[in-house]
């Protein structure tokens, strides 16, 4: 990579700095330097076919093969067992859709109808918006599929119970069915699939490079299953496309049970078992990160450099973006179900707790939980 290049990405990366140290603990930053580095400096998973992530963990083989020690998990690997469906098979690929079409999407989810220019466009370039924002919503969703399939499968060698294991092999063909479907649907009905979001990226990089399993557990269950179940909900309600619904509808069946497995092995280890203070600490900071970065891959910036680049400022979009209702929206939604998981698991401590009423979001730490939850009333809330 040119070092104009490099100079420019370590300025952007510069922008969110505040962001990167508002949890200022060492232990935190220190963990998450190679990833932001990786994913935010140097781009990995753009313009190359693959990228080698460095891992370092512990496999655990459990010789007893003991089964029922944890009866929760036990269930929902029966259910799990009962749920799988073919993306080939059930899902109808013979629905048309026009991706560029005025209401597939909602004006309210589209960050640009705030920017300069986007009213005065003309119907057939907000119609290219609207395809290109659906196109980089479900590549970032597609991204984040593939980091799920890897992290389980280390997920799944890597948890002491056996319980646990054989629900993590359910949702590692899960995540591969998802990956699938969502890439079928790229490529075959939008015809358009984006690069990987950097601050996504990083996400991904600092859950699979992490030695601990359980931050494994934290990264991926709890927080970007937890994004993934609030965004494909809203997309459920809010998006006219009737394809869409129909996957998102099976895919959502799924993600409830990922998220559940994760508050049940993280109550277990966090609350039954118990953590020290500076683990706890720990834990809670490196999950308020994660949450920064979640929140930035909405930030959009693929569609600024394709769109508007030269119309404003990066800075300039990113304060539009951070004030919009697209924003606002799925803030609530990835919330809504984060914030009710961490309580749970005991990482809502009155030392975080503040950071979070800071963004305005622990008015949801009395929503119900992941193990409280069934498909049926996930599927029966309002999006807000």
């Amino acid at each position: 990579m040119k070092m104009s290049k490099l100079a420019k990405n370590f300025m952007n990366a510069a922008a969110l700095l505040p962001d990167a140290a508002a949890s200022r603990n060492p232990r935190v930053l220190y963990s998450l330097l190679g990833p932001g580095y990786r994913g935010l400096v140097l781009q990995r998973g753009k313009n190359e076919p693959w990228t080698a992530v460095p891992v370092s963990f512990k496999t655990v083989f459990d010789w007893g093969y003991q089964r029922g020690t944890m009866p929760k998990l036990q269930q929902l690997y029966d259910l799990a067992k009962k749920m799988q469906w073919d993306a080939a098979k059930d899902i109808d690929w013979s629905v048309e859709v026009d991706p560029f079409k005025p209401g597939i999407v909602p004006e309210r989810l589209i960050p640009t109808q705030d920017m300069p220019g986007y009213q005065n466009m003309s119907e057939k370039e907000k119609g290219e918006i609207r395809h290109a924002f659906l196109s980089w919503v479900f590549s970032q969703f597609l991204h984040g599929e593939q980091g799920a399939f890897f992290a389980t499968a280390q997920v799944a060698t890597a948890v002491p119970w056996m319980d646990g294991k054989l629900f993590g092999g359910t949702q590692v063909v899960d995540e591969a069915r998802h990956l699938e479907t969502f890439h079928t649907y790229l490529t075959t009905k939008l015809n358009k699939v984006y690069e990987i979001n950097d601050n996504l990226y990083v996400v991904l990089d600092a859950v699979m490079s992490d030695s601990r399993w359980d931050f494994k557990f934290l990264g991926m269950q709890i927080m970007v299953e937890g994004l993934a179940l609030g965004a494909f909900r809203t997309f459920h309600e809010l998006l006219d496309e009737p394809l869409l619904k129909q996957i998102l509808d099976y895919v959502i069946r799924d993600e409830a049970r990922h998220v559940h497995y994760g508050v049940i092995a993280l109550e277990k280890y966090y609350v039954n078992n118990g953590l020290s203070a500076t683990e706890r600490k720990e834990r809670e900071d490196w999950a308020y990160e994660v949450s920064l970065m979640l929140r930035n891959r909405f930030l959009a910036h693929e569609l600024y450099d394709e769109f508007f680049a030269h119309r404003m400022k990066r800075s300039e979009w990113d304060k539009v973006v951070l004030t919009s209702e697209m924003m606002a929206i799925f803030r609530r939604s990835m919330f809504k179900r984060i914030i009710p998981n961490l309580k749970r698991i005991g990482l809502l401590s009155d030392r975080v707790r503040r950071r979070y009423e800071k963004m305005g979001v622990l008015v949801y730490e009395q929503e119900k939980a992941a193990p409280e939850l069934s498909h049926q009333a996930i599927m029966a809330e309002k999006v807000e």
